[in-house]
């Protein structure tokens, strides 16, 4: 009898954007509770995530994203790391089955300073696991989680240790940017709310393009039909929903492809206008490159 299986396969998806490779690459998943989903009544919230056939509580993808242009090979987000819970931390694997050695990656993009983002920049030790890598973000969101003295009232106040420590071996390789080109044939784009210096990235090549948007939305069954739902990770969560609200706008009136890190994974779709709202239709599998 032929063994079964133990295993999912290798969580990576490539996608080409003109002459820009980009490859989803998942981190696995974190499970949470329903208490951090703001503005809206906790019982629809469930109910909507039953009628989607999604788990209650919710279960949250983990998605990072490799691009490969003009001979250089960036990574965005770094996932959870070692830090998190079980289910989370499996770049590096999922890399390896990429046929990507840490080593081969020279910069490093980030979205935000979340931990599930930049919780894989350094193991328990402190080490980088990106050993040639410079480490590069929005100016306010590097300001925002250096501070000495955090606001009491700031939602994740554990996390500016961790930010701290995750950044700390990278600090002589250091980027700072506040937008323009980041990496060739890559904008940085700032969508502030969720954190102040949260960024999207715009991948072009040719006459294609894709919007890398980062955490504009974390349960997409909810915010997408219900884009005013805020999170309690959300720094400005008024900020975070007008950001939501302004590039559902762009995109569907634009018909931008785009991905996020909390879209199901590979994690990338399109976002359309239907009934008063919005729609989302994640792309088919790409059996070819």
């Amino acid at each position: 009898m032929t063994p079964l299986p133990d295993a999912q396969v290798p969580a990576i998806h490539h996608r080409r954007i003109g002459d820009v490779l980009v490859t989803s690459v998942s981190d696995g998943f974190l499970d949470g509770s329903m208490a951090v989903i703001q503005n809206i009544d906790p019982g629809d919230a469930a109910a909507m995530l039953r009628a989607a056939f999604r788990p209650v509580p919710r279960r949250t993808a983990l998605n990072c994203f490799l691009i490969r242009s003009g001979g250089r090979t960036a990574l965005l987000d770094t996932g959870a790391g070692v830090h998190m819970q079980a289910s989370a931390g499996r770049l590096m694997a999922n890399l390896a089955a990429a046929g990507v050695a840490p080593g081969t990656i020279d910069t490093v993009l980030l979205t935000h300073m979340h931990p599930d983002h930049s919780n894989g920049l350094a193991d328990a030790h402190g080490a980088a696991f990106f050993p040639n890598a410079e480490l590069a973000m929005h100016q306010a969101e590097h300001a925002y989680w250096m501070q000495e003295n955090p606001p009491a009232s700031t939602q994740g106040v554990p996390y500016f240790a961790m930010a701290r420590t995750q950044a700390a071996p990278y600090a002589d390789r250091l980027r700072l940017f506040d937008g323009g080109e980041v990496f060739p044939g890559v904008s940085a784009v700032h969508l502030p709310g969720h954190t102040p210096g949260h960024c999207g990235y715009r991948i072009a090549s040719g006459d294609e393009s894709l919007l890398i948007w980062g955490d504009i939305v974390h349960v997409p069954e909810i915010q997408v039909p219900r884009p005013e739902v805020t999170m309690t990770f959300d720094v400005d969560p008024a900020q975070a929903a007008a950001t939501r609200a302004r590039v559902f706008d762009m995109v569907a009136a634009d018909g931008v492809l785009i991905a996020g890190m909390h879209l199901h994974f590979p994690g990338v779709a399109n976002l359309a206008r239907e009934a008063g709202g919005f729609r989302l239709y994640p792309e088919a599998w790409r059996q070819t490159l």
